[in-house]
């Protein structure tokens, strides 16, 4: 996964790219095609290479909005993470995003609507799990013996019936 300071430096050298064009004598729709990036970008490059404005070509110092978490907020979140759901009071150890919101707020104060929780664990490295499908509980003689009297009871098939 492309790290925030590679992406910048990936986003500079494409804007310095343009310039280069431009100094070519590139038409603004060619190096949009050429760089597979909107004429709406290109556009203000071009005007921030024409007013000499070396400051927009570099682009932002950093992408996106910052964390509101700290690292060391994100470390205290993700040891509350591994010591599992039931050690904070849930029911389940069953993490749900919701159920990380709350411990983000509990711990740390700051507010996360769950939606956007997935983008705090894959940033420290987590991805989706899905829970395994049997239960812990489950008994697997009554289960064997569900398929071989019930099920077969419930899925006979009807009697035919006559047409008339």
């Amino acid at each position: 996964m492309e790290r925030g300071r590679e992406r910048l430096e990936r986003l500079r050298k494409r804007r310095q790219r343009a310039v280069d064009l431009f100094e070519q004598g590139e038409r603004q729709a060619t190096v949009a095609h050429i760089l597979r990036v909107s004429r709406q970008s290109v556009s203000e490059w071009w005007i921030a290479w024409q007013n000499h404005d070396t400051k927009k070509l570099q682009g932002a110092s950093e992408a996106g909005r910052k964390s509101r978490l700290t690292r060391a907020q994100v470390k205290l979140v993700e040891r509350a993470l591994l010591q599992g759901a039931t050690a904070h009071g849930f029911e389940t150890d069953l993490w749900s995003l919701p159920r990380i919101a709350t411990l983000i707020h509990k711990l740390t104060g700051v507010g996360y609507h769950p939606g956007h929780v997935w983008k705090i664990l894959r940033r420290m490295g987590w991805s989706l799990q899905q829970p395994t499908l049997r239960a812990r509980e489950r008994d697997e003689t009554k289960v064997r013996q569900w398929k071989g009297q019930t099920w077969a009871e419930v899925k006979k098939s009807p009697k035919p019936r006559a047409h008339g």
